[in-house]
Order: C-alpha cells, then structure tokens, then sequence
C-alpha cells in the first residue's frame, strides 16, 4: 500500500477522525520522528506534551489527550491497540517467496492448495500438504507428510521435520527448527541409548514463532501449541510439553519435557522451566524466573535476582555461602533460649 487517506484509515480503524480526512497517509513512524505523510501515535499521556513539536501529518490518541493535539487526529480508545492495527494496514514486509521457484525441489507425491508460493532451493518432501496461500521461504525444509494449513508463512531456512501439523495463518520466522527429536535416553551402566521420538508436533492456527526457536516432537505423544500461542526468538521447547491457546513466550525461554502451561500465561525472557509438571492458566512468569515447582494459583511470579553493583552482590555472595553455618549457630541459641526458659 502506497498510501491511504486520512478518512478511509478512521474508518478501518473505527477511530473518530477530527481534522482533514483528504490527508495521505503512506507511514508510520515514532513521535519524534515523524515527518509529513507519516502518522505516529501517543499511548502513554506522560508524553503529550511532545505532540506541540510532533511534525506527523496525524496522530491516534485519546480524547483526553486531543486538546494538546495541532495536527489532525483519529481519537480511539486505546491507542496502542489501534497502532498495532494500524501497522497491520500499512505493513511493507514483502512476503518470503514468490510463486514457484526453478529450483524448488518438489516431491510429485505432495498436495498443493492454490495460490502456494515456494522460494529458492526450499525441499518439500513426499506427502506434504500445503494449504491455499502458504508462502514457504528460501532454503526451507518441510519434511514427509507434515500438514501446513491455509495463510501460513515460513521465512527462510526454516526446517519441518517429518509427520508435523501446523494450522492456519501462522508465521515462523528464520532458522527455526520444529520436530527435532527430544532428549530421550536411557541410561546402560554408563553408556546412553538412544530412545527414538515416535510423537510428532502439532501446532494450532494463529500461532507465531521467533528466529531460531527450537520445537521437539514427542516421545510417544505430541507436543503440542495451542491457537494464538506467541513465541519469541531462541526459545526451546523440549518434547511432550503443552501450551495452553494465547500464551505469549517472550525471548531465550527453556521449558523441560512434558511441562503444560495453560492459557493466557505470559512467561518472561530467559525464564527456565522444570519438565513433568502443570501451571494453570493467567500465570504471568517474570523474567530470568526459575519455576522448579507446579503453580496451581493465577497471579505474577518472580525469581530472577536483580542486577545490583558489584560491591554489593559480592557481600550478598558471601552471606548466601554462610548460611548454612549461620542456620546452625541460630538453632543453638534457640535451644539454649528454650533450656533458660
């Protein structure tokens, strides 16, 4: 899209327009850089003193912060929703493939639904099904048998192992890997055999994976990524685990084998979780958090240790390594308390 008027974006966006609806929008951009043409947005009433020097052509916010607005503007409700809409309208990523690469290797076996788009050198392998309107990027492997549904995206180098579902209108980015085998091994005086993944992974619709994020199949069962799931870059996910519709995994996240989160859970960056256990749904996970045990209540929870000055951490270093010692000297004084008494 080159650009949109004003009054036709309001109406797409249902916002309330106030100002000259003939305006051409053809970007957005940051408060403080936008520029003629462009339309930024103001989500946080903190900053709406910037809208006196803010040179974007329209601004989306809130009827309380539209009288320091000198542009025209489009008044919603919340704005930060609104931008994220508002992008999906003037959005120019180009797509990851177009039509059927020359040197596309395509197995004569595999089902393709109209409008597919494949890129260079991508390898789709014997019973594959692809859905109407799958774009499958350069580089790309999709492995035997493994179903894509209708509107989904991979971008380059991504590689589908063998027998996996993904649902419709996803979008995986970059170098992730999805149905790699689990960390299944059996242990024989010593010496580790193998045991073969025969699970597979099996992916909901709307669902949305980051660069380099890993997805194991299962054992025996599937592991599985419930509709609307988000999950962010360099992010593993070990085999059997479960995760509940519209959870959001942001960055560097480790989940352990046969773990189940349920919905509407938000886990912080490089947060670990222990395998072989359950936590319920609208369970936010702060960043850096060790969950070691099941969490069966919804609520925030915390772990991670704050970054403090070096001096500081040290001093807290040496009290952690003598507590055990200071655990003992106390009980003493308490029995010795308990004998005077």
């Amino acid at each position: 899209m080159s650009s949109i008027r004003l009054a036709d974006l309001a109406q797409q966006l249902d916002a309330e327009l106030h100002g000259d609806g003939d305006i051409a929008i053809s970007g957005i951009a940051s408060m403080h850089s936008a520029q003629d043409g462009q339309i930024t947005f103001l989500a946080n009433s903190r900053y709406r003193e910037q809208l006196a020097e803010c040179r974007a052509s329209a601004v989306v916010l809130t009827q309380d912060d539209l009288p320091w607005c000198h542009s025209a503007a489009l008044v919603v409700k919340n704005p930060y929703l609104t931008y994220a809409r508002m992008a999906q309208l003037l959005d120019t990523t180009p797509q990851p493939a177009q039509n059927i690469a020359p040197s596309a290797v395509i197995d004569a076996s595999a089902t393709l639904g109209s409008n597919v788009s494949i890129g260079a050198n991508a390898v789709i392998e014997s019973g594959v099904v692809l859905g109407d309107n799958v774009v499958i990027g350069a580089g790309c492997f999709v492995g035997k048998n493994s179903h894509i549904g209708a509107g989904t995206r991979l971008w380059a180098n991504v590689t589908i192992y063998h027998e996996i579902r993904i649902g419709q209108q996803c979008l995986i980015q970059s170098g992730t890997v999805i149905g790699a085998d689990g960390f299944g091994y059996a242990n024989d005086r010593g010496n580790w055999v193998k045991i073969p993944q025969l699970g597979s992974v099996v992916i909901g619709d709307r669902v949305e994976i980051g660069a380099c994020t890993t997805i194991d199949r299962g054992a025996l069962d599937n592991t599985q990524i419930g509709n609307g799931v988000i999950i962010d870059n360099q992010c593993q996910i070990a085999h059997n685990v479960v995760i509940g519709d519209n959870t959001a995994v942001a960055g560097g996240v480790i989940m352990a084998g046969s773990l189940k989160i349920g919905r509407y859970c938000m886990i912080g960056g490089a947060s670990v979780i222990n395998g072989h256990m359950e936590i319920c749904d609208k369970v936010t996970v702060t960043g850096m958090g060790m969950v070691m045990r099941p969490i069966t209540e919804p609520g925030v929870y915390s772990s991670g240790i704050p970054l403090q000055p070096n001096k500081t951490w040290r001093k807290t270093a040496a009290l952690v390594m003598n507590i055990d010692e200071m655990s003992k000297r106390l009980k003493a004084i308490e029995r010795k308390v308990g004998k005077d008494d």
